[in-house]
């Protein structure tokens, strides 16, 4: 939840990309 919560303060396109990995989107 920590690295959502990161990604989500600062979305960047790789951060998009890995947080759509992680979610199996």
């Amino acid at each position: 939840m920590l690295k959502a919560y990161r990604y989500r303060i600062y979305p960047t396109d790789e951060q998009k990309v890995l947080l759509a990995k992680t979610f199996g989107c």
